[in-house]
């Protein structure tokens, strides 16, 4: 089952609030000794993860979960540590697996001892999730999602669980069956905005198409902080008019992938970093402290200079 996005952090009269985890969404299910643990996609996740496929001793047999793997580093959670996982078997999986161990945080119940819970309300397959757990005494890699109808408890997860890497919230109506492939649910994201400097672009100075943000370090260093989403033609001629293109740069000779872990590279062209723009990002951060996702255009601030953007705080992988 899927969720539709909203701007409204507000929990609706007859819906419930669920974290909104930083990881990879997966199906995870054992029936007669058989085991299927799947991404959203299809993708067979098991051999990668048999740090959770050992957990099925832990529950009953013919029972389904949905849930999100993640992991931990640091106390906050670490997306980039799933990041390789599926090129992982045997020794590799079980090397990862142990370094750096994954959990399942289950959201939703989907077969219970061989019953098709999907068409009950979510409320009922609630209480029958934490039965489970309770019950079952479940333990690692298994996680039960936090839940909750109180308006005061979701603002306090906005408010202080960014911190540990929590997206936002998902919101379910109390009354709401589980219908696959079906948005019924609602998701809303933690957008913050944020200054950087312009340090490159894709297209050209005269008609740039997107924009790659950095910030200066501590050592003075202009490092690499994300890239934009592509440029409304408006946003594009306004900033065409505020770019120079480089001659020597702090970047030249360094490539730049098209996409959070993605092996393909961008074209670039080096502009003077003087211009600084606002943009508005969601919380996802690497483990070098980048945005991993891309900034969406806000305005830009000819008004600022790069010394007025914040200074770059480096992850644990920075």
């Amino acid at each position: 089952m899927l969720a539709s996005p909203v701007s409204d952090p507000a929990l609706p009269a007859g819906w419930a609030a669920e974290v909104k985890w930083d990881g990879w969404r997966a199906l995870f299910s054992v029936d007669a000794g058989h085991l299927v643990l799947r991404s959203r996609r299809g993708t067979d996740l098991a051999p990668s993860f048999p740090e959770v496929c050992a957990g099925a001793v832990q529950l009953p047999d013919a029972t389904a979960l949905d849930g999100e793997l993640v992991v931990w580093e640091s106390d906050r959670l670490a997306f980039e540590r799933l990041q390789g996982r599926l090129q992982r078997r045997g020794v590799g999986a079980a090397r990862l697996a142990a370094e750096w161990p994954a959990h399942f945080v289950a959201f939703d119940l989907l077969h219970l001892a061989g019953t098709d819970t999907t068409g009950w309300p979510y409320r009922r397959r609630r209480v029958a999730l934490e039965r489970l757990f309770a019950e079952q005494a479940l333990t690692a890699p298994w996680v039960l999602c936090p839940s909750t109808t109180d308006p005061a408890t979701v603002q306090e997860w906005l408010a202080n669980w960014t911190a540990v890497g929590v997206e936002g919230v998902v919101y379910k109506r109390l009354a709401g069956v589980y219908e696959p492939s079906v948005r019924g649910w609602r998701k809303y994201k933690i957008r913050e905005t944020e200054d950087a400097i312009v340090g490159a672009v894709t297209g050209s100075p005269a008609a740039p198409r997107t924009l790659l943000l950095g910030r200066y370090d501590t050592r003075r260093r202009l490092r690499y902080i994300g890239r934009s989403t592509t440029l409304p033609q408006t946003a594009g001629r306004a900033v065409a008019g505020l770019l120079t293109p480089a001659g020597d740069h702090p970047w030249t000779g360094w490539t730049f992938a098209a996409g959070w872990g993605s092996r393909e590279s961008l074209h670039v062209t080096l502009v003077v970093p003087e211009l600084v723009v606002e943009v508005d990002v969601d919380v996802a951060r690497d483990g070098a402290g980048r945005w991993r996702h891309p900034a969406r255009w806000h305005r830009p601030r000819p008004d600022l200079t790069p010394a007025d953007t914040p200074t770059f705080e480096p992850g644990p992988g920075g």
